[in-house]
């Protein structure tokens, strides 16, 4: 077994998108990964679902060559951190729902537990209200995919401990990542401005100016945006694009974060991306 399982497993939260991404980091890196969540058809999917994000973090390079995978297993209660190493929570982007984990993990892990909340725009300070210990708690924006990107976003709210910090910096060294610490606030610096150029590109879309094709071909050939921001936007998936949007737009009163009309159209119509199969571009195979 890895050493880093030496010390409990990594416990990761909800089995969607981000979760499962993240869980298939730490498998490829030797840990031994509790993925959780309370739906029994997510706990059943997760497995197959990680073992493809593995072969394909494999194939492209992005895993320790020669190093032992760690173990995963799944569990349906937040119980299951007790003894955990570090816990992230990868829950959706309601500031309700990860604010009742955070405080159901805290529990369950017990203090001086590493918890890290993976958010793409909720200010850190805002759910450390829900704990007992807030200095335990620190924020990791994991870009998807996140078993190929190897830059992350960390956020250390005013009341982010020194262990906290330090420990954050040890497991994101063992998952082979680099950490820009950036301040707390609504969307961090990555969200906050590339957020707000995909929702003006959305609209400009909305409008009737370009399609969706001649957007991104314009972004990559004269910007050097690499996928596009609609391409991109159907990575993050067009809820969590919606949710994150909210939630900056509130918190700033900003009408540059109000989301568009036409992606809450495409939402509600459960265009959602990649993950669906369909968002601005029509997808056959999903396999980030």
């Amino acid at each position: 077994m890895s050493d880093n399982s030496a010390d409990g497993p990594l416990v990761v939260v909800g089995a969607g998108v981000m979760g499962t991404a993240i869980a298939a980091l730490a498998v490829g890196h030797g840990y031994r990964v509790t993925l959780i969540d309370h739906s029994p058809e997510a706990r059943a999917a997760a497995p197959d679902t990680v073992e493809l994000h593995v072969r394909t973090a494999r194939m492209m390079g992005a895993l320790p060559a020669g190093r032992p995978l760690g173990e995963l297993t799944t569990a349906g209660t937040t119980d299951a951190a007790a003894g955990a190493c570090a816990v992230i929570e990868a829950v959706t982007e309601d500031p309700g729902e990860k604010a009742a984990v955070l405080a159901a993990l805290a529990a369950a892990a017990g203090p001086g537990t590493l918890l890290v909340s993976n958010t793409s725009g909720l200010p850190i300070d805002e759910m450390a209200d829900a704990l007992p210990r807030p200095e335990d708690l620190v924020g990791v924006h994991f870009m998807n995919p996140a078993y190929l990107i190897t830059t992350v976003e960390v956020v250390l709210g005013p009341r982010s401990g020194d262990a906290a910090a330090a420990e954050v910096r040890k497991l994101l060294a063992g998952l082979g990542r680099e950490g820009v610490v950036v301040g707390d606030g609504p969307g961090f610096v990555t969200s906050r401005l590339l957020h707000r150029m995909i929702n003006d590109a959305i609209e400009v879309v909305h409008e009737g100016r370009a399609a969706p094709e001649t957007v991104d071909r314009l972004m990559r050939g004269c910007i050097g945006h690499r996928t596009g921001p609609l391409a991109t936007a159907d990575l993050i998936g067009l809820d969590n694009l919606a949710d994150s949007l909210r939630v900056m737009h509130a918190r700033t009163g900003d009408a540059a974060f109000r989301p568009s009309a036409l992606l809450l159209e495409k939402v509600r119509r459960g265009e959602l991306g990649r993950k669906s199969g369909r968002g601005f571009y029509d997808y056959e195979e999903t396999t980030l």
